[in-house]
């Protein structure tokens, strides 16, 4: 049965990048290795699956992303209002002021709205200019890359 949960878990991570799952799934494998051992230990197995999860994402994920970070050439956001204005993410769908779409964004699904006149299409790469909630403002990114060009363009 650990294994799986390991599988799925880690199905599951594969498909999000970001990074909890995986510590789940190796949770999950290690209550595996101890059914082997002491199949009879059901709570023990339990609790060795929780310890090494949390243990991965409070000791090891912090590390794991910040090395993601930096191989893509930016810092790690520092939370989420505010951390995450100015990263790059694409546009998933259509995207609008009163109807709002999806972007990708650090391997997650987010929410997301713009001002940006007729509205934002599909794979079109944006910038987070805010963060309200958990709904992302977007604009999209200008294609000779003048950042500063793209977030004024909305309010000229």
């Amino acid at each position: 049965m650990w294994l799986a949960i390991g599988v799925v878990l880690l199905a599951f991570e594969l498909h999000h990048l970001a990074l909890y799952l995986l510590f789940a799934s190796i949770g999950a494998f290690a209550a595996a290795a101890v059914a082997i051992a002491a199949p009879h230990a059901v709570a023990v197995q339990g609790i060795v699956a929780a310890a090494t999860a949390v243990g991965g994402v409070v000791v090891l994920r912090p590390r794991l992303s910040t090395v993601v970070h930096r191989r893509e050439g930016r810092s790690p956001a520092k939370g989420v209002h505010g951390g995450l204005v100015g990263h790059p993410a694409i546009a998933l769908d259509m995207i609008g002021a009163i109807d709002p779409g999806h972007v990708r964004l650090a391997g997650e699904r987010w929410l997301a709205v713009s001002d940006w006149s007729g509205g934002i299409g599909p794979n079109v790469a944006v910038v987070v200019t805010a963060v309200v909630g958990t709904t992302l403002h977007v604009v999209p990114t200008d294609p000779t890359g003048d950042l500063a060009h793209t977030l004024e363009a909305p309010g000229s």
